[in-house]
This record gives structure tokens, sequence and C-alpha cells, in this order.
């Protein structure tokens, strides 16, 4: 399996928005389709009852296009914000407002993960440089309690891209929807019991032969 480090991770990001133009609420979409897609043919996973934990970054806002799939092929799902919102990226609120739009509901930090057949793991991508801790970290340990299953997006929250450690805790997944290309620390020893089954989603970003790796 091909593998990028974070940093080549953001690199390809960069190139592929900014360089050759693909809008990034373009590969947003892509992502969320694909991981959709993912979750609905994956045995593992029981859809009855569906909560995003949505970040507020641009890995929230994948999980963000996952819950307005899923409310507009009529599963349940619920949306779960963790972090401060006037610190959201730009895609993130675009992906809210849509959101909204379709009336999906939201819940708080007292929600009853029980209740859930599906937690989806939207919180951190892979660029996460510091140990979890807040609300975060309480939402990880609580998923991670909960008799849900876990799908998480690019990479279970809180599992460090190139070394495939803990960084206090993180999510401990049944699938996970790495997006473009593994990252390093997916397929370090150890790193399975967090990711569960792996899940490589093509969404038009490509290492090529004009890749600039400085």
């Amino acid at each position: 399996m091909q593998t990028v480090s974070v940093a080549e991770s953001r690199q390809l990001d960069d190139k592929t928005i900014n360089q050759i133009g693909i809008p990034s609420m373009v590969l947003m979409e892509r992502a969320g389709l694909k991981i959709y897609e993912d979750m609905v043919h994956n045995a593992d996973l029981d859809l009855s009852r569906v909560l995003i934990l949505a970040g507020t970054g641009n890995n929230g806002g994948d999980g963000l296009v996952v819950a307005r799939l899923l409310a507009t092929h009529n599963y349940n799902v619920s949306i779960l914000t963790v972090g401060n919102p006037d610190h959201a990226s730009p895609d993130h609120v675009n992906q809210q407002k849509i959101c909204d739009y379709y009336q999906i509901p939201k819940v708080f930090m007292n929600a009853d993960f029980n209740q859930y057949t599906t937690l989806v793991d939207a919180l951190f991508g892979s660029g996460l440089s510091r140990n979890v801790g807040g609300d975060f970290a309480t939402v990880i340990d609580k998923a991670n309690a909960a008799t849900a299953k876990i799908h998480a997006i690019d990479i279970p929250s809180g599992l460090n891209g190139d070394t495939g450690e803990v960084m206090g805790t993180a999510i401990k997944a049944t699938s996970t929807s790495t997006i473009a290309y593994a990252k390093q620390g997916m397929v370090k020893a150890g790193a399975n019991a967090y990711t569960g089954k792996l899940f490589v989603d093509d969404i038009g970003i490509y290492k090529g032969d004009t890749f600039d790796n400085e």
C-alpha cells in the first residue's frame, strides 16, 4: 500500500487546490461521497441511527457532507459539533449551512452515545500535532466506551499520522476511510487496532511525476 507523510499530504492538497485549480469544496464533496459509499457498503456498520462527531476544521466538513448524504437518503443522522464554531474553516461553515438547510438535528456533549448504532469520527484530520485534550478527549473516550461502532474519516482522531502513536487518547475505529493515500502512521505496528478495516478513497489528489517533495 502506497503511503504519504503528513507533510506530503498537505503539499498534495495545496497543489491540487492552488496549482491544479480544483476547489477545496469540490474535493470535500468528493470525499464525503466516497466515505458515504464506504459506510453504506460496509456490512460491519449498522446505519440505523448515526451520529457525526464533527470538529470545526475540514475533517469536520467532510463529516457534514456525510451527514447530509445520509439524511437525504433517509438515514437517521444527527450532528455533534466539537470545538469553537468561531474558529471553523470556511468550508466547514458552508457545509454547516447546507446541513441547516436540510434541518439535520444537532445534539450536544451530554448526548447518550449508546443511543446510536454508528458514530462517525470527523474530529481531527491527519495533521494533529499535540496531545488531545478538553472536550475532544472527552468525546473520544466517550465514543470508545459506547456500544456503537465507529467509522473514522481520514485517520482515527488522536492517532499520529506519521508515527502511529496515540496522542493522549485516540478513536478505536471499526473502519476508516482515508483520503487519497494512507498516512504512514496508519500502517505502523499496532495501528490496526485503531483504524480497523481501511478504505482508501480516490478523490482526485494524485502523487504524480511533477510532485515537489521538498
